[in-house]
């Protein structure tokens, strides 16, 4: 697993390889837009679907269980035919889902009988979590094309530029959706930020079909599963190492803060200005976002000029564990603030770091099903996190110790992730050799 990524004999010039990117990213943002566009109404739903609090909860994460089941699937799949088609399948898939939403809006509220623990499952209830569910399997084409088509046209040199500005495009628009699907529900109604939702997905499928290139494919690979993730992992320790980085890293911003900040601010009573705990949290996550974003784009190209991009995951680590024990320590908003945006800001700089690095060691028939183990990493730690965190804080643990263990889950990747890439040296090479 040692050189850069390759498919094709030809090379892209820069030109070229901008305006592929630039398709990709605006895929990728496009879909977060309409993947935030509809979080304002979704949790909102549960009286007008006829549904309980427990099915409410199964709509929200439908896309996510099936994005964990389906991306090693999408990668045997992109190793084997390429990623262009399954890449467009994807996007015009995910761009299925919000239409969906306004199909469950306007179907009869019929009951379709009473189940344990779930209790009523109505008619609009089930086509809420279809169209999840298709959302789910659209959004692993969608992220495992992406990775694997920029990392096939750039080079170890440009990688981690265009890698990180894919990121960035990602961070910056799930945000801009749940500002989006806000106004457009408050303006409008809940229809109205669904189809915007939905049109704004067709866009970005429209784009990647008429851009894409039909790259990396023909690799001989039998269909991969979840289950077969410790074989696919059996021969490539350093996969699993990044794989944990990822791990690591989605399971404490995306699941353990996401799920404790409100409360957090409740019960510490922390105010900004008029605002209460709801208010706090989302504008500290909203400058947590920001300061991903912003350092993704800040250190892309500083990656491409380093000799081991492993270096930059250090000082990321480092600011992620500080951010979670100042949390847990000083519970003042003056801290919150300066701590989010110490673990969003490492946040954005340890994730395209450890993607880059992923593609410049796997070989091109390889990056879908490697990307799919990525993924499925990342994902498994978005849902794990809420499982961990309220019973976590709501024990004998409390907040504080909460929060000082993810400092210290951090501070073990510097010892599990950073040192080992950085003794490893494949990684040190690539980037050398690619000049």
């Amino acid at each position: 697993m040692s050189g850069p990524a390759t498919t094709d004999a030809r090379s892209y010039t820069s030109g070229e390889i901008r305006t592929i990117a630039l398709a990709i990213i605006s895929g990728i943002f496009f879909g977060g837009v309409a993947t935030g566009v509809a979080f304002p109404t979704l949790p909102l739903l549960d009286e007008r679907l006829v549904i309980s609090a427990l099915m409410l909860s199964v709509i929200l994460s439908a896309n996510r269980i099936a994005r964990l089941v389906m991306n090693t699937p999408a990668g045997t799949i992109i190793d084997r035919v390429g990623a262009r088609k399954p890449m467009i399948f994807g996007l015009f898939t995910q761009a299925l889902a919000p239409f969906g939403y306004v199909l469950g809006l306007n179907a009869p509220p019929t009951i379709l009988g009473s189940f344990p623990v779930f209790g009523e499952v109505s008619l609009p209830g089930i086509v809420f979590v279809c169209s999840r569910l298709f959302w789910g399997v659209g959004s692993a084409f969608v992220f495992i094309g992406a990775f694997a088509t920029i990392t096939s046209v750039t080079t170890a040199a440009n990688r981690g530029r265009w890698i990180g500005y894919m990121r960035g495009g990602q961070s910056l628009g799930f945000p801009t959706g749940l500002v989006l699907g806000g106004l457009l529900t408050d303006l409008a109604d809940m229809q109205t930020a669904f189809l915007v939702a939905g049109a704004l997905a067709l866009i970005a499928g429209t784009i990647a079909t008429l851009v894409l290139p039909d790259v990396h494919g023909g690799a001989e690979t039998r269909s991969a599963s979840v289950r077969q993730l410790p074989s696919l992992l059996a021969g490539r320790p350093t996969v699993l190492v990044i794989g944990f980085g990822n791990f690591t890293v989605q399971f404490l911003w995306g699941g353990i803060l996401l799920s404790t900040l409100a409360r957090y601010a409740s019960d510490h009573g922390l105010e900004l200005a008029l605002l209460g705990a709801a208010g706090v949290s989302g504008v500290v996550m909203a400058l947590g976002v920001l300061m991903s974003g912003a350092t993704t784009l800040a250190t892309s190209r500083i990656s491409d000029r380093m000799d081991d991009r492993t270096l930059l995951t250090v000082p990321a680590f480092l600011a992620i564990g500080a951010g979670f024990f100042l949390i847990a320590t000083v519970p003042t908003i003056e801290a919150l603030l300066v701590a989010i945006a110490l673990a969003g800001g490492g946040v954005g700089v340890a994730a395209p770091a450890l993607m880059a690095i992923l593609g410049d060691l796997t070989p091109g028939d390889e990056l879908g099903r490697m990307g799919g183990v990525y993924n499925v990493m990342g994902d498994i730690g978005l849902s794990l996190g809420p499982l961990v965190a309220i019973p976590a804080v709501d024990s004998g643990l409390g907040y504080q110790w909460t929060y000082v263990g993810c400092a210290a889950l951090v501070a073990s990747c510097l010892a599990a992730v950073s040192l080992p890439l950085l003794r490893n040296p494949a990684v040190s090479t690539t980037a050398v050799e690619a000049d």
